[in-house]
């Protein structure tokens, strides 16, 4: 009998390190290492197959199969070009960065058609979650608390200043794709909006506006929490404190992190969480807000980065755990 694997499929491109933390999560709960493969096999132009035993069109490529049922039989997935056929019990997506997903998603798609048991299979929802002009949208349709945000797409310098003028001319800019705070500006006056108007310009990207939430702590710094939602719980909240209030509040642009325990989030904040992750209808989310304004969600993450302290335990292993139950 050929033996299921738990598969963790990422693309090996990106240099975050979530890869590895979740082998060391399958590795702990298992007590074997799982099958690591390149997301990037499976995406729009790649080589990587997907079939299940007994199903219509059993032995077909994935992007020849599209609408397959799962109708019993063993989910295989194979990569000819690095000799990867694996016959697989699960497979844990993560780490595909958010200007891979579209050309991931016919294989999410395949994923989910072929009764697969994954956290990652539904497209819509990684969209919904990775493009923000969508995020607000959603936010705005479930009434799920935010800051009044504009998107800007190639906007006329007399657009852009009547957008900035009617959220109270104090915003952050971002793109309406990125990751980490890249491209990202507290924008004050109008030689700000003109820069980064150019910036967004030339890189040929829609982009948006928000008020600022004035997240401030009594000294002067910014800060914010990321609490993270598995299945409608709270399993990990990290509070991110910025000494320059111009500056995102990532922890990779110079934030200070630091993990909270149980009851140490403000009131209505982790509920707040659970119920934007559901707005979006993300099985798992990293949900950044504020507690300011009554509390405001910024933004949810399809795949939370795990950080240096505790992302192992609070985040890594429960993902991996709900991949082997029955789903």
């Amino acid at each position: 009998m050929v033996r299921s694997e738990l598969v963790v499929m990422t693309d090996h491109s990106s240099t975050e390190g979530s890869r590895d933390v979740l082998a060391t999560a399958v590795r702990t709960l298992t007590g074997r290492p799982p099958v690591l493969v390149d997301a990037r096999h499976f995406m729009t132009g790649g080589t990587g197959r997907i079939t299940r035993t007994g199903s219509p069109g059993a032995d077909t490529p994935a992007a020849d199969t599209p609408g397959v049922g799962a109708a019993g039989g063993a989910l295989h997935l194979e990569v000819p070009a690095e000799g990867i056929a694996v016959t697989a019990e699960a497979v844990l997506v993560y780490e595909v960065p958010p200007h891979r997903r579209r050309d991931f998603e016919r294989f999410q798609r395949l994923l989910r058609d072929h009764g697969a048991r994954s956290l990652g299979t539904d497209a819509e929802a990684w969209r919904t979650a990775t493009e923000k002009d969508l995020t607000i949208e959603r936010f705005v349709r479930d009434g799920i608390p935010h800051m009044p945000t504009v998107t800007l797409t190639r906007p006329s310098p007399q657009a852009a200043a009547e957008a900035f003028d009617r959220l109270g001319g104090d915003v952050w800019a971002r793109p309406t794709v990125g990751m980490g705070g890249s491209d990202v500006f507290h924008i004050t006056t109008g030689a700000q909006l003109d820069a980064a108007a150019r910036h967004y310009a030339e890189a040929g990207t829609d982009w948006l506006i928000a008020r600022d939430a004035a997240n401030f702590t009594p000294d002067g710094r910014r800060h914010q929490y990321r609490v993270v939602v598995l299945d409608g719980r709270v399993v990990r909240t990290v509070e991110h404190v910025q000494a320059n209030p111009d500056a995102p509040c990532n922890e990779c642009r110079g934030a200070v992190s630091t993990l909270l325990e149980d009851g140490e989030l403000p009131g209505g904040l982790a509920e707040l969480a659970v119920a934007a992750t559901k707005s979006l209808g993300l099985p798992l989310a990293g949900v950044d807000l504020a507690a300011e304004n009554g509390g405001v969600v910024f933004e949810a993450n399809v795949h939370p980065v795990f950080g240096s302290v505790g992302g192992l335990e609070t985040v890594a292993v429960p993902y991996a755990a709900a991949h082997l139950g029955p789903r």
